[in-house]
C-alpha cells in the first residue's frame, strides 16, 4: 500500500512513534527514523522493520526543536531516500507541575520540543512533498489538548497547539495534495507513562473501553490517516471513548 514511498517518524525509538514505524514498514514504506539520543533502540526498531518486512531504514539523530539542525537532517534524508511523502510528528516530552511551581524553562521546553519542532519538521519536509506532488502529516496531539489537564499547563497547551497548526497546515497545502491530521490518544501505555498505574489512575477508570490504548492502537489510526487522501483537517481521538 506504502511500496515506493518512504515516511519520516520522529521519536521513532520507542513507544508510540516505534509502533508507528514498524506499521508503515509493514505496508511497505522505507522509514526514516529521527530521535535524539536511544540510538541502540531506535537501531533495534530498524532492524525489525528490515528483517520483518524488507524494506529500507536508517537512523538520524535529531533535536526537533533545533531549526537548522532540523534543516540539514531533512536535507540528507531526501538525498538518502526516494519520494518521500510521510511525516508522522511524534516527537515528545513532559516537564509536569502546577502552574504556579512550573518555571520558564519547564515550559519552554515542552514548546520547543512538542509545538516547535512539529512546525521546524512541515517547514522543511514541504519542499519535499511539493517535488514528489504528495504528502501526509499525521502529527501526534493529545486529548491534554482538548480538554486540558493538571499539572501539565505546558504539555496541554502544545498538543492543543498542534491542533490549530494541524488545520491550518492543511488548508494551505490542501491544493498540492498535502494532507495534515493530528490523532489525539488517550491513557497510552507507554515509557513516557510507566510510572503511572493504570490501575490507580482516576483517568483509566473512565475509559468506556475499559482499559488503556496501545502504541499499536495509535499505528494503526496512523496507517489509516496516510492511506485516506480524502481525509484533511481532522483531529482523531483514539482514547477508548474517554472523551465521549
Amino acid at each position: 500500500m506504502l511500496k515506493g514511498n518512504t515516511a519520516i517518524v520522529t521519536g521513532g525509538s520507542r513507544g508510540i512513534g516505534a509502533a508507528i514505524a514498524k506499521k508503515l514498514a509493514s505496508l511497505g514504506a522505507d522509514i526514516a527514523l529521527l530521535d535524539i539520543g536511544n540510538n541502540d533502540q531506535a537501531a533495534e526498531v530498524c532492524a525489525v522493520c528490515e528483517k520483518e518486512y524488507g524494506v529500507k531504514t536508517a537512523f538520524y539523530s535529531c533535536n526537533v526543536a533545533d531549526f537548522e539542525q532540523t534543516k540539514q537532517v531533512i536535507t540528507q534524508v531526501g538525498k538518502d531516500f526516494e519520494n518521500v511523502t510521510v511525516l508522522i510528528n511524534n516527537a515528545g516530552i513532559t516537564r509536569d507541575g502546577l502552574l504556579m511551581m512550573m518555571n520558564e524553562k519547564q515550559f519552554d521546553d515542552v514548546i520547543s520540543v512538542n509545538l516547535k519542532g512539529a512546525f521546524n519538521m512541515i517547514k522543511h519536509c514541504s519542499r519535499l512533498f511539493m517535488k514528489n506532488k504528495c504528502g501526509r502529516i499525521v502529527n501526534i496531539s493529545s486529548v491534554s489538548g482538548l480538554s486540558g489537564n493538571a499539572g501539565q499547563a505546558n504539555y496541554s497547551a502544545s498538543k492543543a497547539g498542534l491542533v490549530g497548526l494541524t488545520k491550518t497546515v492543511a488548508r494551505e497545502f490542501a491544493s498540492k495534495n498535502i494532507t495534515c491530521n493530528a490523532i489525539a490518544p488517550g491513557f497510552i501505555q507507554t515509557d513516557m507513562t510507566a510510572d503511572i498505574s493504570a490501575e490507580n489512575n482516576p483517568l483509566a477508570a473512565q475509559i468506556p473501553l475499559g482499559r488503556p490504548g496501545t502504541p499499536d492502537d495509535i499505528a494503526g489510526a496512523a496507517a489509516f490517516l496516510v492511506t485516506s487522501p480524502y481525509v484533511t483537517g481532522v483531529v482523531l481521538r483514539v482514547d477508548g471513548g474517554l472523551g465521549m
